[in-house]
């Protein structure tokens, strides 16, 4: 039985995690994207897409694992991704509104 190494899981992670702030970004970040009501909307689900994202990291975690056990020799690049994840969902979970007035500053810097 071949496994993967976790980047689908990785990457799933990130953007499920990542989905979970845009109820912080500005409105004109949501429009600008054609989504008005997306702050709403994933603002509801944000406990379910943060919890979407604990769940894919641990699959990848156990990905990795049963790779490893198989003797499959895994990627660096999956090993690397999974971690970058690991600290991204961390992120999110921790302090939310810092990440999202940080993106929001660092779009919309004036002055320059």
């Amino acid at each position: 039985m071949k496994t993967g190494t976790g980047i689908s899981a990785s990457l799933a992670a990130i953007l499920s995690s990542v989905a979970t702030i845009s109820c912080c970004l500005p409105l004109g970040f949501a429009a600008a994207l054609g989504a008005g009501a997306a702050s709403a909307f994933f603002a509801t689900l944000r406990p379910w897409l943060l919890g979407l994202a604990v769940v894919l990291l641990v699959l990848g975690f156990w990905q990795q694992h049963r790779a490893k056990q198989c003797a499959v020799r895994g990627r660096l690049l999956g090993t690397v991704l999974l971690w970058a994840a690991s600290v991204v969902v961390a992120g999110m979970i921790l302090f939310p509104q810092q990440i999202a007035g940080f993106i929001a500053d660092r779009l919309y810097e004036t002055g320059k």
